[in-house]
């Protein structure tokens, strides 16, 4: 994690470091609105096209309702990992679970609470 933002007074916005997120979301709309949410919370997100190019983050989140990744192609990385499911897939949140996500969360639920989880995993 990096070292928490501050405003052009020297006060930090908010007291919870800024998390480097590598976020692998093949849908483009749904990627925009997991970027804007946690920078919105003063993370840095770079949107990824696979896991394998998380690079340095400390958290890596792996949207799998799109269909087009597999969890288990994920692997360990050694960087905490979550995952986004559709609510409607349990052999897909089960899948996850195996591949040994962190955390496998609908995608309500991160909508809601995504910004609160990456950190939650980030200080884990």
């Amino acid at each position: 994690m990096g070292p928490a933002r501050v405003d052009e007074a020297g006060v930090p916005p908010h007291t919870v470091p800024v998390v480097r997120v590598a976020a692998v979301v093949p849908d483009l709309l749904f990627g925009s609105k997991v970027k804007a949410m946690l920078e919105g919370a003063g993370h840095d997100v770079s949107l990824v096209p696979a896991p394998d190019r998380a690079g340095e983050a400390d958290v890596l989140v792996v949207d799998l309702a799109s269909g087009t990744i597999e969890p288990e192609a994920a692997g360990e990385t050694g960087t905490p990992r979550l995952a986004i499911y559709s609510h409607v897939d349990a052999e897909m949140k089960a899948r996850a679970e195996a591949a040994g996500f962190d955390l496998v969360v609908p995608r309500s639920r991160f909508v809601r609470e995504g910004a609160a989880l990456v950190e939650r995993l980030a200080s884990s």
